[in-house]
């Protein structure tokens, strides 16, 4: 009885055959229902989705949608779930999610191309974990977010699958992977489950995962890396970190994948990196014009004030000081528009 009880704990601990790591973010949610009402529930594989959303309890909202789609059972991630096949893996509200050999990791460290949870983070995870034995699938969405951490799938030796950006709702992240690298396989959302299928029939000799995928694996689960960590990875940057203001690090470009990463953690595409700093200028240009405009107001409180005293030479020396910081102020306000204008297209060229 005692070895009946030890071979069935053995069976229930086996981990997946398979790891399949979904990104998307716009136009996602459909497409991930078509998917998931497609898969095997006997299917060898756990499956894991990074989905951009708000940072609120969207997520939530995801896993009743999708269980209603598919036979599989879905929850959201959880820091240390033991890893099961046949089970759909959401991230959580403004947390990574990694894979480990056999759980799951939760991260709290800062945002990557300016996502929490971020498409690179899982990958990369994944990647480190279950190198050819990963197949990752990025769908519509929005900017980049996802490019790197497909490369490192394709580096560790997994499978990479784009949804063909002629059959996505938003194309600008199945491109960036396509501009970047050549997948395995780029189809329209209604073949990938046969991909898939197809995929798995055989499983593939393992290969270590390359060390530098390894090592930002493990930087992703930390909030804060040190110095000594980033510089390993890379060299340093002539450029700051918009959000802590740190310096950055370039890390080595692999397939024309300009990536920058601070000590703190913080990781930007070259793309996301000027999208960051046009957001960070335009809340340091908003805050100027406030401070100027509320100048240029006190100053003319003052002047019509000493006015009314008889003090006309005071009271001309303030009503030219705030006239000149009307001139300014409507130079921000034009600085402003054409900043906004430049966020917009580094947001749609790719």
């Amino acid at each position: 009885m005692l070895v009946i009880i030890v071979i069935n704990i053995g069976i229930m601990s086996k981990k997946p055959a398979f790891i399949i790591v979904i990104g998307t973010s716009a136009g996602g949610i459909k497409a991930i229902e078509k998917i998931v009402g497609q898969f095997n529930p006997d299917m060898d594989a756990a499956i894991f989705v990074v989905h951009h959303l708000s940072k609120s309890n969207g997520e939530e909202f995801l896993v009743e949608r999708f269980q209603k789609a598919t036979a599989l059972k879905c929850e959201l991630g959880k820091e240390g779930t033991k890893i099961k096949k046949g089970t759909i893996y959401i991230a959580p509200p403004n947390e990574h999610l990694l894979v480990k050999e056999d759980h799951i990791v939760l991260g709290h460290g800062p945002e990557e191309n300016r996502w929490r949870p971020s498409i690179d983070v899982l990958f990369r995870s994944a990647a480190a974990a279950y190198n050819t034995r990963v197949i990752g699938i990025i769908l519509t969405g929005l900017l980049n977010d996802g490019t790197a951490g497909m490369w490192a799938i394709k580096r560790s030796g997994g499978t990479c699958i784009v949804q063909d950006p002629k059959d996505a709702e938003f194309p600008d992240m199945p491109i960036s992977i396509l501009d970047h690298m050549d997948v395995n396989y780029s189809v329209p959302l209604n073949e990938i489950v046969p991909v898939i299928d197809k995929i798995m029939l055989s499983l593939p000799e393992e290969i270590p995962a390359p060390p530098d995928v390894m090592a930002e694996s493990r930087i992703s689960e930390k909030a804060a890396i040190g110095h000594e960590a980033v510089e390993q990875l890379g060299q340093h940057s002539n450029y700051a970190c918009p959000d802590c203001g740190g310096n950055l690090w370039q890390i080595p470009d692999k397939e024309n994948i300009k990536r920058y990463r601070c000590h703190i953690g913080h990781s930007y595409t070259q793309r996301d990196l000027l999208i960051k700093q046009a957001e960070q200028l335009e809340t340091t240009l908003w805050i100027s014009l406030r401070i100027m405009e509320e100048r240029r107001n006190l100053l003319n409180e003052m002047s019509n004030k000493v006015q009314k005293k008889g003090l006309k030479r005071i009271a001309e020396d303030q009503r030219q000081k705030a006239e000149q910081l009307e001139v300014h102020i409507n130079k921000l306000k034009e600085i402003l528009m054409d900043n906004e204008k430049n966020t917009v297209l580094a947001s749609t060229v790719n």
